[in-house]
């Protein structure tokens, strides 16, 4: 059969209100895998190549647009929702197209729909000359669907919605997914639907009738996986979809070197990259735009989100990354926090309980320990002790402090910023540095310690009682004074 190349224009039917959601965020907004459902049909779309992309909004129509803005896609609002005929119609008024093209109608709550299965259907569609191609798929129990209904020969004849359907019809098995391809013919003959029927609404499934009443051929294409044109018309369903999805992900995440060490605790958007010969620990989540370079290991249960982990980067369990660059090399954790405007060098040691914020640390720098280094840019090899704090809040405005290269920072230090100590300084421990420190310098900020003998005896005497009922080695102590 000769193959028809013709331009691929798209209709996403993303209107209905979703009640069953039983939530304030349009139904096709709620996100899988870090996706909003309708994003996963615009994605779709582009990897066709559609030379239009059209989104027809109604419930929560500005939110639904502002989620998308920014994207190659137009928008049709139908005002009133009365049948996805209606809605095609509105969308297709939007294409403003010559009719030289094929109509692509998808769903903005289908999210599982593969490329690949869409190219098949259009290409079956070509090759076919078919002026109407329905997506199909079969089910042992397809209730709730409406039903593909074939002539003697095998012919799609029509498709009949369940509530309309007799016994008979509802025990046949294959079922109408909703998706269609079509030529340009499609807008026009849609015109033509009425909504003389009980519901009072403009059904698209009429098209096939008035596509088969100009004689022209109408097909049907059959999926191998029916899982994908399910619906989430509720929050046990997105849930499905979400399962479905992210093993998909994580699949191919494997398939490409990477190792998944717990797959199904596993937690991986799809808009996240990872290299060769990554290990993902169990309990892991990586968010957003992510990406990860060759040799990287992220330890258990830890959070990435729209981070850089370059080559060779240990992150270890339980740290919370957000918005941060980690240089070649650099360690992490555990129970670390890097936080937005992050930026580690080659070789940096983030250790337990340290957290950073608009931080930038040149390579070799460590804090290894109970840290908080915020609104600071520390020089190359310098030490952070522990306990060590840069205070940049003074209630009102954060305030920026540099660090120079190969400075000591004494454990239990705080810079009050803004400060500028210089390279090769030292910062005794315990010190509160509210003056800039000179390169090369030592600064000594801590009060002279006093000693007191005996102090301890007349302080603990004076609650002699109580240090015998709940410090019994205190009390003998007290005894032999």
């Amino acid at each position: 059969m000769t193959h028809i190349e013709r331009p691929l224009d798209v209709v996403i039917l993303a209107a209905g209100q979703g009640t069953r959601m039983k939530s304030a965020l349009p139904k096709v907004l709620h996100p899988v895998a870090g996706r909003p459902m309708v994003a996963w049909a615009v994605k779709a779309a582009r990897e066709l190549g559609a030379r239009n992309i059209v989104v027809v909004t109604g419930h929560g129509a500005g939110q639904v647009e502002a989620a998308l803005q920014g994207s190659d896609v137009r928008f049709a609002r139908q005002e009133q929702q009365s049948g996805t005929g209606n809605a095609f119609l509105v969308g297709a008024d939007a294409l403003k197209g010559q009719g030289d093209a094929d109509v692509l109608v998808l769903y903005g709550d289908t999210p599982l729909l593969r490329p690949e299965t869409l190219r098949a259907l259009i290409a079956d569609h070509r090759a076919q000359n078919s002026a109407f191609t329905i997506l199909t798929g079969e089910l042992p129990d397809a209730t709730g669907y409406g039903r593909i209904l074939r002539d003697a020969g095998g012919n799609v004849e029509r498709i009949v919605e369940e509530k309309a359907a007799t016994p008979e019809e509802k025990a046949v098995r294959e079922f109408n997914s909703g998706v269609y391809v079509m030529d340009g013919r499609a807008p026009e003959l849609a015109r033509r639907i009425t909504n003389d029927n009980a519901a009072g609404e403009y059904y698209l499934t009429d098209l096939l009738e008035l596509y088969r009443g100009e004689g022209a051929k109408v097909r049907a294409f059959k999926l191998d996986d029916p899982d994908e044109v399910m619906g989430a018309n509720d929050r046990t369903q997105l849930a499905q979809a979400e399962g479905i999805v992210r093993q998909r992900i994580n699949t191919a995440h494997m398939k490409a070197g990477a190792t998944l060490q717990a797959p199904d605790t596993t937690y991986i958007e799809d808009t996240v990259t990872l290299g060769r010969d990554v290990t993902i620990e169990p309990g892991v989540i990586l968010r957003g735009q992510t990406r990860v370079a060759d040799g990287v290991t992220v330890g258990a249960y830890s959070v990435v989100t729209d981070s850089v982990l370059e080559e060779g980067v240990v992150v270890k369990p339980h740290s919370v990354l957000e918005g941060a660059q980690v240089g070649t090399g650099s360690d992490v954790g555990p129970f670390a926090r890097l936080r937005p405007g992050t930026v580690l060098g080659q070789g940096v040691h983030i250790g337990n309980f340290v957290e950073t914020k608009n931080a930038r640390l040149d390579a070799g720098v460590k804090a290894g320990h109970l840290a908080y280094l915020g609104d600071v840019t520390i020089g190359a090899e310098t030490n952070v002790g522990a306990g060590t704090i840069v205070a940049n809040f003074d209630g009102v405005n954060k305030h920026q402090s540099t660090v120079g290269a190969g400075v000591f920072i004494g454990s239990n230090s705080t810079l009050i910023a803004p400060r500028v100590v210089g390279d090769a300084a030292f910062i005794a421990a315990g010190s509160a540095v509210h003056e800039d420190v000179p390169e090369g310098a030592l600064a000594v900020a801590r009060g002279k310690q006093r000693t007191l003998e005996g102090w301890s005896r007349r302080y603990w005497g004076g609650m002699r009682e109580q240090v015998q009922k709940k410090l019994p080695w205190l009390a003998g102590w007290l005894e032999k004074q």
